[in-house]
């Protein structure tokens, strides 16, 4: 029987390192000394907003791979994305890595779709090193959305900061040790009608509610089973509506539950309802958790990346979001 979106992997792929980078407003973060680099300048030292968001996502590549004595020579694939058009930032980092190489947008999803999609690979025993992960560079994604920077233009409380920053896994056949992806759940679109690109928590979060009920639901586990529920970047305002969703579904919130979002630059009103932008799902999730699995503190985890998948051309067009959620769920073995 074919459970749709539900996987269950019954080799159990190891998240065997990571490697997390990030921009200087990002050592405000209380992740920050998780952090396996933080560059003294947003431009990483190059000429333009997106070469650095490039370099980033080189720079924590190669940091991951080197955690296990690796080159990218020595990977089989290389799964990533980030916001800007096309993916070119992404782009740019596989010409320099020369992995072969699957762009993947998933929005700020692209954290756990990417990872999902390196286990199906290491599960069909297709590889040995699959590099999985996204990115996000504040300036080159808020002209793109939004507006310039330079143009002071004021934002609501619901608004959420870009986060500076990337984050890869490198997914290995089980090791142990290390967290094991024993499932995951596909999500699917769920457009109920907003539009307001400052507002992204609450578009986003019926997405982030319905993918934790099919995962709970179709995998039979539920919300105790884990030490942390924790979603992408649903900021402060976002997840509230979520837990009142997830609660309308029957599912009971506790203090396990957590958002990136809302947690990445601490209670510092100048970010009003957070953090967002596909590096900041990555960059904790590839950080604060996995290290707290590798020290013990986390036996069992779940990871919900929530995106919004509109268009700069779909915002014009005064078009609704589209909103998307992948879970992963992980476990010390």
């Amino acid at each position: 029987m074919v459970r749709k979106g539900l996987l269950t992997f019954k080799t159990m792929p190891s998240i065997a390192t990571t490697g997390v980078t990030a921009g200087p407003l990002e050592k405000q973060s209380p992740f920050s000394d998780q952090f396996d680099k933080i560059y003294d300048d947003e431009r990483c030292d190059t000429k333009t907003n997106e070469h650095a968001h490039a370099k980033m996502m080189e720079d924590a590549c190669m940091i991951a791979l080197s955690k296990v004595d690796a080159n990218p020579s020595d990977a089989d694939y290389l799964l990533i994305g980030d916001l800007v058009n096309q993916m070119t930032p992404s782009n740019f980092s596989a010409t320099t890595l020369a992995i072969p190489y699957i762009g993947m947008f998933s929005a700020c999803a692209t954290s756990i779709s990417t990872t999902i999609m390196a286990a199906l690979l290491t599960e069909m025993g297709m590889s040995k090193y699959a590099v999985a992960g996204a990115s996000s560079q504040h300036n080159a994604v808020e002209r793109q959305f939004r507006y310039p920077i330079e143009y002071g233009a004021q934002k609501p409380e619901t608004a959420q900061w870009t986060v500076t920053a990337a984050g890869v896994a490198v997914v290995t056949p089980q090791k142990k040790g290390t967290p094991s992806i024993t499932c995951a759940t596909i999500g699917t679109a769920v457009d109920l009608g907003m539009t307001d690109p400052l507002n992204m928590g609450a578009a986003m979060a019926p997405a982030a509610a319905d993918t934790l009920y099919r995962h709970l639901k179709g995998h039979q586990t539920k919300e105790s089973d884990y030490d942390c529920i924790m979603t992408g970047d649903l900021g402060k305002s976002g997840f509230e509506i979520y837990k009142k969703l997830a609660g309308n579904k029957g599912i009971q919130i506790t203090e396990n539950f957590r958002d990136a979002g809302a947690e990445f630059y601490g209670d510092d009103p100048l970010f009003l309802a957070g953090a967002s932008g596909a590096g900041c799902s990555a960059s904790v999730y590839f950080s604060e958790v996995i290290g707290k699995m590798m020290k013990g503190e986390y036996q069992r985890v779940l990871l919900i990346a929530t995106g919004a998948l509109l268009s700069p051309l779909s915002f014009q067009q005064k078009d609704t979001i589209p909103c998307i959620a992948h879970a992963v769920e992980l476990t010390m073995k």
